[in-house]
């Protein structure tokens, strides 16, 4: 399990790598729903999603482990110490899998550490993302269409050329980087009373709920499924990690066919509630969100569309309610598509 310790560890790790994203008031939403409504705006994190937090854990981590057994070679033997250690030099690079923000997260960390880096990514994936994770100078591979054949995938190139595999969500130091929101959130709005977060596999639910209640437990956080994309609202159901196979929401970064095996138990713990949304209310709430002139994709809208789902059907808040908006990186013709 993932502790406050050491998300704050993660934040240290991972300051001027990453930015602190502003949480603003969102106006129109706040008078349509009865409540202060806050938009913690990881649309405008480095690389325009959240998943830059986790990746650069996971990288800076892996390069600290690195260093720290070049050093303890180097006492020993009188080893070179100069740039990557023999460890990192003997590693053929790092690789991923992703629908498109998490790869290029990983791609992003990499140059920033010199590390190759390659990324499997879905057939179908959203043009403008493979080309984001190209201009990081990283390797791009297009497998299957389901988050299961691009981790195994990954996972057996990984074995076969010494690489070290970047898992999407489904690891500690993910977590922990992805928690770093959640720090940022209660330090700014300790008041918070709901917060809402988009989920996929769960890395950020994950760290940002433990943040949020090893620091406000009376806080409530509520993770955010498309209808079409309801892994993890099935397997709260049923109390054990259901698949649901591949699915088609416009939510792209949503897409999982399953909750993870390290994240869902933190979910279980830590979310109380997860909340579903349609496609027409995913497509009403990036609508809304560009009249407040913010771009956010349709994964990271997902919140905004619960908290107004909630509104109409007669959730009472008691507090200020904080959204996370965990990217931006929507295709033009998508985005001008729900705009017409």
């Amino acid at each position: 399990m993932v502790d406050l310790k050491a998300i704050e560890a993660a934040a240290r790790r991972i300051r001027g790598v990453v930015v602190e994203t502003p949480l603003i008031k969102a106006h129109q939403v706040s008078a349509m729903v009865g409540t202060d409504v806050y938009l913690k705006c990881e649309n405008l994190q480095v690389t325009g999603s959240f998943k830059a937090r986790g990746a650069s854990n996971f990288v800076l981590s892996l390069v600290e482990r690195l260093g720290a057994a070049n050093s303890e070679a180097s006492s020993t033997f009188g080893a070179d110490a100069q740039g990557l250690s023999g460890a990192s030099r003997r590693l053929g690079g790092i690789i991923t899998a992703s629908s498109g923000n998490h790869g290029q997260a990983v791609a992003y960390a990499a140059k920033r550490v010199g590390l190759p880096c390659t990324v499997a990514v879905p057939e179908d994936v959203i043009r403008v993302k493979e080309v984001a994770i190209e201009s990081f100078g990283a390797q791009v591979v297009r497998v299957g269409r389901t988050s299961s054949d691009r981790i195994d995938y990954a996972e057996r190139l990984a074995a076969q050329q010494n690489l070290v595999f970047v898992p999407p969500y489904d690891h500690e130091d993910i977590v922990a980087g992805q928690g770093t929101a959640g720090l940022e959130v209660v330090h700014s709005l300790p008041e918070v009373r709901e917060v809402y977060v988009p989920v996929g596999g769960g890395g950020l639910i994950s760290g940002v709920s433990t943040a949020v209640k090893s620091l406000r437990p009376m806080a409530r956080v509520i993770g955010v499924e498309p209808e079409l994309a309801n892994d993890t609202y099935l397997s709260m159901q049923e109390g054990r990690i259901v698949d649901i196979g591949s699915n088609t929401t416009i939510a792209d970064g949503l897409r999982t066919s399953h909750p993870g095996s390290f994240t869902f138990p933190i979910v279980q713990k830590n979310v109380d509630e997860i909340a579903l949304v349609s496609e027409a209310q995913i497509t009403e709430a990036m609508r809304i969100l560009f009249e407040a002139k913010l771009v956010v994709e349709p994964s990271g809208c997902t919140s905004v569309a619960a908290v107004l789902g909630a509104s109409e059907a007669g959730h009472r808040f008691d507090g200020p309610v904080v959204c996370v908006l965990s990217g931006g990186n929507v295709a033009p013709e998508i985005f001008a598509s729900v705009l017409q």
